[in-house]
C-alpha cells in the first residue's frame, strides 16, 4: 500500500509527506479499492481483523457520537468501543474530531457507520497516516532489507502472534500490488494529447471564426506568443505538470474563457488576471476529452453553428475532390465502394487521428449533420444505381427488386405502427479502413461478386460454389461479400427461377449471417420478406436453407417484426408439420429424412423468433403447440433442442402454460432430463421453471419423476448455464410442500447450502429462493443450520442485485423462526443489514426485508433493545408507512405489531406519529393489508390515549368495514382491533352506528376461539356502555 500511494496516487503540490490527495479520478478509484478492502476484510479474515495495531491510525473525522450504535459507549463529545486489548484500552476512540483505530475489525464497522461518506472518511485517514503499514504493524514493516526479513521469518517460527502479523503483512503487500496495477489499467484509458494536436485543432478554429452568422467563435488566440521547441507555449515549470498552452476563446453567447490544454484533456482555468497579466493556473470545473468538447459544454451557440459549419465544410471538400476521370467499365463495382468510401470519409473533418490509438475518438470529429428524408434518398440512389448494374447480367431478376421495394414500404409501414421499439442489442455497423492491412481473400471475394454481378448463369453458380469454399465464418470474408454490394446481389438471386443460384446464395448467407451486421444489412435490403416466400416452395432443401437463414437473422426486435409481419411465423409453423409418418421417429433412418429436417430448421426459427410477445400469440394461434408437443417425442437430440428451446420461451406466457399442461408435454420435458445432452437438460429445465409457476405443473412434475434427476444435476457445477436452470426449476417446484419432502430425501437441501458460495448471481438468485420456500419446514431448517447455510446467507445481504436480496430476505426470515438459527443471525448482524434494506429503492427489497424483520423480532433474546439500538431505525419503518406500494405496506404494518409488543418502542412510534399514518390507511379493500393494519392498530391501541386518537382520525368506521370480508384472518384482526378500541365510549358509539353489533354477532359463534372472545368483547364493552346510558338518562 505505502509504494501505491507513493508512486500511483496524485497528490497536491506540496508533495507526498505534507500535502492532501488531489480530487482526480485516480484517487477516487484508489480510494474505492482500498474501501472495498477494508469493508470485506472483517467476514474474509476474521483472526487477523482482531489483531491490535502497533499504533492506532489517527485522523480527524466529521462523525458525530451520536452515529454509534451497539457495541459502543457514547456520551456526548466521547465514543469508546466495547471491544478492548489485553490492556484494557478500547480499539475505537473518538473524542471529537479526533479518532483513533487500533484494528481492522473497528475500521471496517466504522465504515459502516459512516454509510454515503466512505471515501471521504477514508481518504482523511490516508492523509493522516502517511506510512499506514508502519504504524499497523511496526517500523520493521517499513523498508525491509534481506537481514530484516531473517529476522522477522526467525521470530514467526518463535511466535503465534507474529504469523497473524505476517498474513496482514502478505495481505497488504497484495493489496499495494492490486493497486499498482488498477492504477495501470486506469492510467492506460486516459487519454493522452499532445501540442501537434492542439495547434492543429486551434488552427481550424481560427479560420471559422470572426463576425458572423455561421461563424463557430468571435475569436481564439493562444495566451503567448512564444512556443518552445517541443511546441509547448506554457511555462517550464507548467510543463512538468504536463500543461501545454493557454487559449483565450471569445464565444457568440458567453463571456471570455480561459483554456488549459493539457497532456490529460482541456479544462478552465481561473482566467487571466488584467492588472498583472498574469493566468490563474487552477483548474476551474471538469476535464474534457478535447478542445471542442470543451467549447460544446460551455457555449450553446458554438454547438449549434458548429453543426452547420461541418455541412458547410463537407460540401466545399466534396466539390474539391470530385473524380477527374470516369472509372473502367469492369471497375464498376470498385467504383461504386470508392464513392461510398469518398462520401464517409468528406462528411468528416478528422483532426489527428494519426496521434490516437485506435479505440479513441479523435479530437475534432466532427460528423455532418444530414436530414434524414435526404440521407434517405441518397440511399436510395445509392442502391438503385447498384441495381441498374445488376440489371444487366443474363438472369432476369427485375420482378423480384420490385417484389422487395414493395416489401421494404410495407415493412417500414407496419414497422412505425409497431409497439416494439428499434433494436438496441445490436453492435453499430462500421467499415474496413480504406488502409486497413486486408487479407487476399478479401480482394478474391471482391473479384467473385463481379462475376455475380455481370456473369451469364453457369458464371455464378460457380461464382457462387468457389465463394462457398472460403471461410465464410471469419468476419474479413463475411464483411468482403457486404462491402461491395455482394449482399444486395444475393437477395435478388433469391427472386429468381433458378433453384440451383437460390440454393448457392442461401447457403452463403446462412454462413454470413451469424454476424450481427450483417443480419441487419439483410433485414435493410428487405431480405426478410423473399425468404418469407422460399417457405412455400416445393424444393425442402430450399425451405430448410430459408428457415436457418431466418433463423440466424430473427436475432433482434425488427427482424423478428418482419418475420411476423409478412406471414412468416403461419408458414414456419406449417413446417413444423412433417406428417404422420414422421411422428413416432423412433429409427434412425426415418430421422434421415427431408421431411424431418425441413420440421428442425422451422423450429430453429421459430426458437428465434419467440422471443418476442407478439410472435409468441401468433405460434399459438397458428396451431404450433400440438406439433411441438408432437415432435417433442423424438429420440433425436438435434431436433428435440430447437423445439424444446422454443416451448421454454413461450412457457413464460400464462396462455402458453396451460396448453402446455393440455397437451402433456411436461411429461416428455422430465423425460428429457435424463438426457446426456447438456443443451437439452438445460432447456427442459428452464421450460419446467417456466411452467412450474402452476401448482398442477409442480404436482406433474413429482408425478412424472422430475424432482430426482433435478436434484442429482445439482451435483454436476462446470456448466453456469445448466446449473441456473436446474436451480431455477428446484426453487419453482419447491414451493410446493410435497416436492419439498421429496428434495429432502434426495439430500438436495444440503447440496443446495454447498451452492451459496463461490457461484454467479443467476444461480445464486434460484439457489437461495429455492432454501427460502424449503426453510418455510421445520426440519430444513435445521439441516440449513447445521450445514453452516445461515452465514453465507447473512453474507448475502449487503449485495446489490435485486431479485437475490428479495430471496436471500425471505430465506433469512424463515430460518429465523427457528431461535437457535435467531442467534447465529443477531451474531452475524443479520438483523442490522436487513433493517438498512428498508432503505432500498425498490419496492419489493423493502417489502421482503420488512417481512423479515417479523420473525426476527419476534424471535430475538431482548427484542426491544436490540430494535432500539439501530438509531434511526423506529422513524424509518414509520415513514415507510407513507408508500404507495400495498405489499411494503402490509409488511410494515406486520413488522409494526411485532415492534409495539414492547412499550418503550411502542411510546417512540407513537411519537414518530405512527397513530395518523395507519388510520389513512385505514380505507383499504386488500384484504391482506386489512389484516396486517388491523393487527397493527390492534398493537398500538395499549399506549397512552391512541385508542382515542384513532377514533379522532376516523379509523374506526372503516374497520368496521372489514368485518364483511371473506378471509377469516381478516376477520380476527379486525374484531381484536375493535375490541381494543371500543374501550373508548365515542369508539363504541362509531361501531354501534355502522353497525358492528350485527356483524359481530355473527362471529361469536366462529369456531375461531380468538375471533370468538374478541367479537365478544367488543359487544360486552358497547353493551356495557349502552347500559351505562340508559342508567345516567333514567337517574
Amino acid at each position: 500500500m505505502g509504494v501505491a500511494l507513493t508512486r500511483s496516487a496524485q497528490w497536491t503540490a506540496a508533495g507526498y509527506g505534507t500535502g492532501t490527495l488531489e480530487i482526480t479520478p485516480l484517487n477516487e478509484s484508489l480510494l474505492n479499492e482500498i474501501t472495498k478492502f477494508v469493508e470485506s476484510f472483517t467476514y474474509k479474515y476474521p483472526k487477523e481483523a482482531k489483531f491490535v495495531f502497533v499504533e492506532p491510525l489517527e485522523w480527524k473525522t466529521d462523525l458525530e457520537p451520536s452515529a454509534f450504535g451497539s457495541g459502543y459507549i457514547v456520551s456526548d463529545t466521547t465514543v469508546k468501543s466495547e471491544e478492548v486489548d489485553r490492556d484494557g484500552e478500547a480499539l475505537l476512540l473518538l473524542s471529537v474530531p479526533q479518532i483513533k483505530v487500533r484494528s481492522f475489525g473497528q475500521l471496517s464497522q466504522l465504515l459502516s457507520i459512516t454509510k454515503g461518506n466512505k471515501l471521504q472518511e477514508v481518504q482523511a485517514c490516508i492523509e493522516a497516516n502517511r506510512d499506514p503499514i508502519v504504524k499497523i504493524l511496526g517500523s520493521e514493516y517499513g523498508e525491509m532489507n534481506e537481514s530484516a526479513t531473517l529476522a522477522i521469518l526467525d521470530t514467526i517460527t518463535k511466535d503465534n502472534e507474529m504469523l497473524i502479523k505476517r498474513k496482514i503483512a502478505i495481505l497488504l503487500k497484495q493489496l499495494d500490488l492490486h493497486l499498482l496495477n488498477h492504477s495501470l489499467k486506469h492510467i492506460s484509458l486516459e487519454i493522452h494529447l499532445n501540442p501537434t494536436r492542439f495547434k492543429k485543432d486551434i488552427e481550424l478554429l481560427k479560420r471559422f471564426s470572426g463576425k458572423g452568422e455561421l461563424t463557430v467563435l468571435e475569436s481564439i488566440e493562444y495566451t503567448s506568443d512564444y512556443e518552445f521547441s517541443n511546441g509547448c507555449r506554457a511555462p517550464p515549470w507548467r510543463q512538468i505538470r504536463g500543461e501545454i498552452c493557454y487559449v483565450l476563446v471569445k464565444p457568440h453567447d458567453v463571456e471570455t474563457l480561459c483554456i488549459t490544454c493539457s497532456a490529460e484533456g482541456v479544462f478552465l482555468n481561473g482566467g487571466k488576471k488584467e492588472e498583472e497579466g498574469e493566468i490563474n493556473y487552477e483548474r476551474q470545473g471538469e476535464i474534457y476529452d478535447d478542445l471542442v468538447s470543451c467549447l460544446k459544454d460551455k457555449s450553446p451557440v458554438f454547438s449549434e453553428n458548429m453543426s452547420k459549419q461541418e455541412l458547410r465544410f463537407s460540401e466545399e471538400q466534396q466539390k474539391d475532390q470530385q473524380p477527374t476521370e470516369k472509372p473502367k467499365a469492369e471497375d464498376g463495382h470498385s467504383s461504386v465502394a470508392g464513392s461510398e468510401k469518398s462520401k464517409t470519409e468528406k462528411n468528416q473533418i478528422n483532426f489527428g487521428k494519426s496521434h490516437i490509438t485506435k479505440r479513441l475518438e479523435p479530437s475534432l470529429n466532427w460528423r455532418t449533420t444530414v436530414d434524414y428524408k435526404d440521407h434517405k434518398s441518397s440511399v436510395k440512389d445509392s442502391q438503385e444505381e447498384k441495381q441498374g448494374k445488376i440489371e444487366r447480367s443474363s438472369i432476369s431478376i427485375s420482378s423480384g427488386r420490385a417484389l422487395r421495394k414493395s416489401g421494404e414500404k410495407v415493412e417500414e409501414a407496419a414497422s412505425e405502427s409497431s409497439s416494439e421499439s428499434e433494436e438496441d442489442e445490436e453492435p453499430p455497423d462500421h467499415r474496413q479502413e480504406a488502409n486497413a492491412d486486408l487479407p487476399s481473400e478479401y480482394w478474391q471475394i471482391q473479384k467473385l461478386v463481379k462475376y455475380l454481378k455481370g456473369g451469364n448463369q453457369t458464371a455464378t453458380v460457380i461464382a457462387l460454389c468457389s465463394m462457398k469454399d472460403f471461410n465464410l465464418a471469419q468476419e474479413t470474408c463475411q464483411l468482403a461479400i457486404r462491402d461491395v454490394g455482394g449482399l444486395e446481389v444475393l437477395i435478388n438471386l433469391l427472386d429468381t427461377d433458378e433453384v440451383k443460384c437460390k440454393i448457392g446464395s442461401l447457403k452463403i448467407l446462412k454462413e454470413i449471417s451469424y454476424n450481427p451486421q450483417i443480419r441487419r444489412n439483410i433485414v435493410d435490403l428487405g431480405g426478410l420478406p423473399i425468404m418469407v416466400n422460399i417457405l412455400d416452395s416445393p424444393h425442402k432443401s430450399l425451405k430448410c436453407l430459408a428457415a436457418e437463414t431466418i433463423a440466424n437473422v430473427a436475432k433482434f426486435k425488427r427482424a423478428r417484426r418482419a418475420v411476423r409481419q409478412h406471414g412468416g411465423i403461419t408458414k414456419l409453423v406449417a413446417l413444423l408439420d412433417c406428417g404422420q409418418n414422421s411422428v413416432e421417429l423412433t429409427q434412425p433412418s426415418l430421422y434421415e429424412t427431408r421431411d424431418v429436417e425441413v420440421a428442425r430448421c422451422g423450429a430453429l426459427a421459430l426458437w428465434s423468433c419467440s422471443k418476442s410477445h407478439s410472435n409468441k400469440e401468433a405460434i399459438r394461434k397458428a396451431g404450433g403447440i400440438p406439433l411441438l408437443a408432437r415432435l417433442l417425442k423424438t429420440s433425436h437430440e438435434d431436433m428435440l433442442i430447437p423445439v424444446v428451446g422454443t416451448l421454454q420461451e413461450c412457457a413464460s406466457e400464462e396462455n402458453y402454460r396451460a396448453a402446455i399442461k393440455a397437451e402433456r408435454i411436461i411429461e416428455n420435458l422430465v423425460k428429457n432430463l435424463n438426457s446426456e445432452n447438456e443443451q437439452l437438460q438445460e432447456h427442459c429445465a428452464m421450460a419446467i421453471y417456466q411452467c412450474a409457476e402452476d401448482e398442477e405443473t409442480r404436482d406433474l412434475v413429482r408425478l412424472h419423476g422430475g424432482l430426482k434427476p433435478l436434484a442429482s444435476l445439482l451435483n454436476n457445477t462446470g456448466n453456469k448455464e445448466r446449473l441456473a436452470a436446474v436451480t431455477g426449476a428446484i426453487w419453482k417446484c419447491s414451493i410446493s410442500k410435497e416436492n419439498v419432502i421429496k428434495f429432502r430425501e434426495y439430500k438436495a437441501i444440503e447440496t443446495l447450502v454447498g451452492l451459496l458460495t463461490d457461484q454467479p448471481e443467476e444461480v445464486l438468485v434460484n439457489v437461495v429462493g429455492a432454501l427460502g420456500e424449503c426453510c418455510q419446514e421445520h426440519e430444513n431448517r435445521v439441516i440449513v443450520r447445521r450445514c453452516g447455510g445461515i452465514q453465507p446467507l447473512v453474507n448475502l445481504l449487503v449485495g446489490i442485485n435485486q431479485a437475490l436480496l428479495v430471496n436471500v430476505t425471505k430465506a433469512v426470515g424463515a430460518c429465523a423462526v427457528e431461535p437457535e438459527s435467531m442467534v447465529i443471525i443477531d451474531r452475524l448482524d443479520g438483523v442490522r443489514l436487513l433493517w438498512s434494506l428498508l432503505k432500498n429503492p425498490h419496492p419489493d427489497v423493502k417489502a421482503s426485508a420488512a417481512w423479515a424483520l417479523c420473525p426476527c423480532i419476534e424471535n430475538a433474546k431482548d427484542a426491544g433493545e436490540m430494535v432500539r439500538s439501530f438509531v434511526g431505525g423506529l422513524e424509518l419503518v414509520v415513514n415507510l408507512l407513507k408508500s404507495d406500494n400495498k405489499e411494503v405496506l402490509a409488511s410494515v404494518c406486520a413488522a409494526i405489531t411485532n415492534i409495539a409488543k414492547d412499550q418503550e418502542n411502542l411510546a417512540v412510534i407513537t411519537d414518530h406519529g405512527v397513530v395518523p399514518l395507519l388510520s389513512k390507511l385505514a380505507n383499504t379493500n386488500n384484504d391482506k393489508l386489512r389484516r396486517h393494519l388491523a393487527e397493527a392498530i390492534s398493537r398500538c391501541c395499549m399506549w397512552g390515549r391512541n385508542r382515542v386518537a384513532f377514533g379522532e382520525h376516523k379509523a374506526v368506521a372503516p374497520l368496521v368495514r372489514y368485518l364483511k370480508s371473506t378471509d377469516t384472518n381478516v376477520h380476527r384482526a379486525t374484531a381484536q382491533a375493535l375490541y381494543q378500541l371500543s374501550e373508548d365510549a365515542d369508539n363504541c358509539i362509531t361501531m354501534h352506528e355502522n353497525g358492528a353489533v350485527k356483524l359481530l354477532l355473527d362471529m361469536v359463534g366462529s369456531p375461531d376461539q380468538d375471533l370468538q372472545e374478541a367479537a365478544a368483547g367488543c359487544i360486552s364493552n358497547i353493551r356495557r356502555l349502552a347500559l351505562a346510558t340508559e342508567k345516567a338518562r333514567y337517574t
